[in-house]
């Protein structure tokens, strides 16, 4: 293309679409679109999708905590802009599709705060990347990663005893045992120059799941749950230690799992 200009985005070619835009903004797209097939093959595609999404999710929005929703809504700032303002809320998809997301994540967060760990929904913590790295490492386990006979005791045992130099831990065998799922191998790995144990265990069936372990000063917090690369994970934190136990086992199961793990592992 030879219009030196900005490839529009999706929310600005959807603005075009349901004509939002200003009459200078309109001109611009325009002229790229004339311009740039991948483009107008992109605006193609998103006029085509004028599907009557708000009827589709009428039943979902009927039964969202409205109340809650609009308080929601109503607390974001309101932008600057050049568009429009005169369409009514959810007159656009793009505004009936925030509306119906922000629903979505009111819901999640009232059934996070019926199972007793949403407390820390909104909050990000300063202990999240190490979590985001374990889930990234964690997610290209397969069965067969940690095939073979689960170690004996004594084996165990040789295993946590060299996490626990670098932790200042005293973990045996029996204090990191899952029930009806087999120990596999301890590691000592290191994250942002701190020690950091992994604990892994292969779940018959779920498949792979670990414990791990890093030194921390944030402060205790109570057990949360979140959801990264398609595995579960519920964590927590004393004054010494952050904790997290991942794997594809279903909520409840995994809560119940670090509940024992919690009272077994010494603090």
């Amino acid at each position: 293309m030879t219009t030196k200009q900005t490839i529009p985005s999706d929310e600005d070619l959807t603005a075009f679409i349901d004509g939002e835009l200003t009459a200078e903004e309109v001109a611009r797209i325009e002229a790229i679109v004339n311009e740039d097939e991948s483009t107008a093959e992109r605006l193609e595609i998103l006029a085509r999708a004028s599907l009557p999404f708000e009827q589709a999710f009428a039943p979902l929005l009927a039964e969202a905590p409205r109340e809650r929703l609009e308080a929601m809504l109503a607390a974001i700032p309101a932008q600057p802009s050049a568009k429009s303002n005169s369409a009514p809320a959810f007159a656009t998809r793009r505004r009936f599709l925030g509306a119906l997301a922000a629903s979505l994540v009111a819901g999640i967060a009232i059934d996070r705060a019926v199972i007793g760990i949403g407390r820390g929904f909104s909050a990000r913590d300063e202990n999240s990347e190490w979590r985001a790295v374990v889930a990234d490492y964690i997610s290209l386990y397969t069965a067969e990663t940690l095939a073979g006979p689960a170690p004996g005791r004594e084996d165990q045992a040789a295993q946590l005893a060299g996490l626990d130099e670098k932790l200042g831990l005293s973990l045996s065998p029996e204090a990191v045992s899952l029930p009806g799922i087999d120990f596999k191998r301890a590691l000592l790995l290191q994250y942002d120059g701190k020690p950091l144990a992994q604990i892994a265990y292969l779940d018959p069936e779920t498949g792979p799941m670990a414990l791990c372990i890093v030194k921390s000063d944030a402060g205790s917090k109570a057990p949360d749950l979140e959801s990264r690369k398609g595995l579960n994970v519920i964590y927590w934190s004393n004054g010494t230690h952050a904790f997290m136990i991942i794997g594809h086992a279903a909520v409840d199961r995994m809560t119940a799992i670090a509940d024992g793990v919690r009272r077994r592992v010494p603090a």
